[in-house]
């Protein structure tokens, strides 16, 4: 593992004025904590209300009690981290995309990033996003954007630790893989190594970035997008129906992103049938 050096304190991103860690005593806090429940299954309930009707509205009133308030994302007094903590904190859940990458000499490079997506399937598309311009990018994309090749994989609760150790302020070139120990696994069309213990991984290609500017600071890069074409995946033969089309949640046990330094479960859900416009709408009008 190299040494840390000067650039470590440069890092890309806002994790100096963040404090994710909202608790003066973090081993303590979660000492105090019921432990983790691994007997609980995922199980499905019925909706909040089966009897809903066209026109109902919310299921609850609760929201009449409150007004909205405006947030100006580039007010004076708000900062660049204050929209940060805000986006990660409301839009929830959210995927993680767990990224490998190798760099233009071989080295590895594994990281989790919550900016992520998937938003086509002909072809399979992905989004990630990642703090720093190109300036001084995340390892991650600097190796995704000179190479072109990554794999991401889904993080799953079995190895939920591994996974979040490697997100940390390591020096560029530092091998996560080590740090966690987890699983490299060969893949078939790139050269960036896939999870071994994720239960399904997506070999994937760059297709085309493109780099933020800070509306307060024009001159600033904040951010860098990438979006890459999934062209093969890996998946573990329990997950998935004789299909090879639907995986099934309980056996996954996909690990969420919420806000600060927390974590998701997918434990339980509900199923809702899309509503038909002629059936549903048009002929309940007619009687």
């Amino acid at each position: 593992m190299s040494a840390p050096n000067s650039k470590t304190a440069e890092r890309p991103g806002l994790e100096a004025q963040i404090q994710r860690n909202p608790h003066p005593d973090f081993r303590k806090v979660e000492r105090e904590r019921p432990p983790f429940e691994s007997d609980i299954s995922w199980k499905y309930t019925q909706i909040p209300k089966t009897d809903w009707k066209i026109g109902d509205g919310a299921n609850d009133t609760e929201w009449k009690k409150h007004k909205k308030i405006q947030i100006d994302p580039y007010g004076d007094s708000r900062k660049p981290v204050d929209n940060y903590k805000t986006l990660i904190s409301a839009v929830t859940p959210r995927p993680i995309g767990f990224v490998s990458t190798v760099n233009r000499k071989g080295e590895r490079n594994l990281a989790p990033f919550s900016y992520f997506s998937v938003v086509n399937h002909d072809p399979p598309l992905f989004t990630i996003g990642f703090s720093g311009g190109l300036d001084n990018p995340k390892d991650s994309a600097k190796n995704v954007i000179e190479t072109g090749e990554l794999t991401i994989n889904i993080i799953s609760e079995w190895f939920i630790e591994a996974a979040n150790f490697c997100s940390t302020n390591s020096p560029f070139g530092v091998d996560e893989w080590k740090l966690s120990g987890l699983t490299p696994a060969e893949s078939t069309i790139v050269k960036p190594p896939h999870v071994a213990e994720s239960a399904f991984s997506i070999e994937a290609k760059l297709v085309t970035h493109h780099e933020w500017k800070s509306k307060l600071d024009p001159n600033k890069s904040t951010g860098t997008l990438v979006i890459v074409e999934g062209v093969n995946f890996h998946v573990r033969e329990d997950v998935i129906n004789d299909d090879l089309n639907i995986i099934d949640i309980a056996k996954l046990k996909p690990v969420s992103r919420l806000g600060g330094i927390t974590y998701g479960r997918s434990i339980t859900g509900y199923e809702s049938l899309r509503p038909d416009y002629e059936k549903d709408v048009v002929n309940v009008n007619k009687i």
